[in-house]
């Protein structure tokens, strides 16, 4: 790249779960280079997920280092945001790591990863204490948030407890990494830590902002209270705002000027809702009611409203997590990618998932497409007529809130051909478009007017799979011709800190770009009413059982 380049350049950072992504941007929102890195997940036991918090920031740097290095004059840098997973990372008063693995101890182990379950009896504790913080979060808190891993830790490992002197979200420990700041964002606080934000709630029901030391005794993490708070956050800045300039030793590894500014950060899911909801957008059009499906691993359901509004078994309202005065609900399907990664590596053609030739989804795709012109069908997604997935294998995060939910296919046979896997594929991909469905009746039940869905992420990359969405939803689907998405939000807050833009919102639309359109087909609306409807008789079929076992068996 020409070091003569006029335009004001950013750099956006995303720390999935199994990867670093780094992406250079420049002031429309185009992504110039991007380059990834793979990172370690640990998974020493059922339901427990750890990572390396050194292994993920050197990665940080090797991406960002790679993406920059064809600009000469580094000053057209102008900002970097960071967005990542909401992990827990756990450091010691020198901000060295502290283990958080039972089965290993070791200290480079020092992350638990958001979809961690370990501490669904803490979350259950929790929630078995109603409070007026738990309305905030859509009535229960999440084994995926942080109070019931930090109540797990100070139960089930008291020396990480005792040796802990900071437990950061993990974007907010990307920004200590580069800015040297202990300070938070408002967005993992609010989101994942029950934090209060200054909007939230009305009327008697209307809080002032900050830690609710009550509901701190309440659930028995009394002594982060007594502490004032000092290892989880005394100061919170919104996001886009700036938190500091780049390190002398952060700017030597990333190969950045010191000093460049970094902006409060993200969740990897809302640097994704922002860039979803500034995608396509017309001259005077708001960024309220736009539905956005963040679609990794898991698959986040965001969407912004002008008011507070209230969704049982959806997080939220969060007031100020995405942009100030807005709320956001944030539902959510636990396993989506994983759950289509498992699906195939547990059948015996599926290769171990990926296939050989790393093309095992498209040749599943052609091999539907095949099935339909032999069978005759207008389209591949009538060969599920008589296979159903339930998708909850890791728990619903949304709407029942319920983690002890498990996943379900009714109608398997003994068929083990590359056929058989190809029609649970579909399955699945239905499956998740169903739940889906059941998440925005619950949001537009409680009164969010949703005037669109746009989707991105890395299952995205599949025609079938967002074209099956917007069949099942009987609703048009948008995606951003400017991916990947995540990445790019995370650019817009690098843009924010700069200056450049009088706010994050005038950041976002300068850089938010096209979108493609995917209209529903009436041709199978009918098919996935009926299909819709098995799904929720699935779900209720489970839950009825469960009851039906609680009773002592002896």
């Amino acid at each position: 790249m020409s070091g003569k380049v006029d335009e004001d350049l950013y750099v956006g950072v995303d720390v999935g779960s199994g990867s670093v992504r780094a992406a250079l941007v420049d002031g429309r929102g185009r992504a110039i280079h991007t380059h990834t890195h793979t990172i370690t997940i640990a998974n020493p036991q059922q339901d427990y997920y750890e990572q390396d918090s050194e292994e993920i920031w050197q990665a940080v740097c090797v991406c960002v280092k790679a993406v920059t290095k064809e600009v000469e004059d580094k000053s057209k840098i102008r900002g970097i945001g960071f967005d990542a997973t909401c992990s827990l990372v756990v450091v010691a008063p020198d901000f060295t790591p502290v283990s958080v693995s039972p089965s290993t101890g070791e200290d480079r182990f020092n992350i638990i990863m958001w979809m961690d379950h370990r501490a669904s009896g803490e979350a259950d504790f929790i929630n078995s204490h109603p409070h007026k913080v738990l309305s905030f979060v859509g009535g229960k808190v999440s084994p995926e948030m942080q109070t019931p891993k930090l109540l797990w830790l100070k139960k089930h490992m008291t020396s990480t407890w005792v040796k802990a002197g900071h437990f950061f979200d993990l974007p907010d420990y990307l920004t200590f990494k580069a800015t040297g700041s202990t300070s938070r964002s408002l967005c993992s606080l609010t989101c994942k830590w029950t934090y209060l934000s200054e909007q939230v709630g009305t009327g008697d029901e209307s809080q002032s902002e900050g830690w609710d030391e009550e509901f701190f005794r309440l659930i028995g993490l009394e002594d982060l209270a007594e502490e004032n708070w000092v290892r989880i956050g005394q100061e919170v800045r919104a996001p886009g705002e700036r938190c500091g300039g780049l390190t002398h030793t952060a700017a030597h590894m990333m190969g950045l000027c010191t000093h460049t500014p970094v902006a409060a950060s993200f969740i990897d899911a809302h640097a994704g809702c922002l860039a979803l909801a500034a995608a396509g957008l017309t001259d005077g059009q708001v960024l309220t009611g736009r539905l956005g499906l963040i679609c990794g691993t898991s698959t986040c359901h965001m969407a912004l409203s002008p008011g507070p509004i209230e969704v049982p078994g959806v997080w939220g309202p969060y007031g100020g997590a995405v942009l100030p005065s807005t709320y956001l609900a944030e539902g959510g399907i636990s396993a989506s990618g994983a759950l289509v990664d498992h699906i195939i590596r547990g059948h015996p053609c599926g290769g171990g998932g990926g296939g050989s030739d790393g093309n095992i989804y498209k040749r599943l795709e052609e091999c539907l497409e095949e099935e339909a012109r032999r069978e005759k069908l207008s389209s591949p997604s009538l060969l599920t007529r008589h296979l159903h997935v339930y998708p909850d294998f890791h728990g619903n995060r949304s709407p029942l809130a319920d983690s002890h939910m498990t996943g379900m296919v009714c109608g398997l046979n003994l068929d083990l051909s590359e056929r058989s896997l190809a029609l649970t594929y579909l399955a699945t991909l239905q499956a998740l478009a169903y739940g889906t469905r059941q998440i925005m009746a619950h949001m537009t039940r409680a009164g969010h007017a949703l005037t669109s869905v746009l989707m991105c992420g890395g299952l995205c990359a599949s025609d079938l799979y967002v074209q099956t969405h917007a069949d099942a939803l009987g609703m048009e689907v948008l995606t951003p011709q400017q991916q990947p998405s995540v990445l790019l939000g995370a650019a817009m807050l690098g843009a924010a800190a700069s200056g450049r833009h009088a706010s994050l919102e005038a950041a976002a639309r300068a850089m938010g770009g096209p979108v493609r359109r995917w209209p529903p087909r009436p041709e199978v609306k009918a098919f996935h009413d009926k299909k819709y409807q098995v799904f929720l008789e699935m779900q209720q079929h489970q839950k009825r059982c469960r009851e039906a076992m609680k009773a002592p068996l002896n």
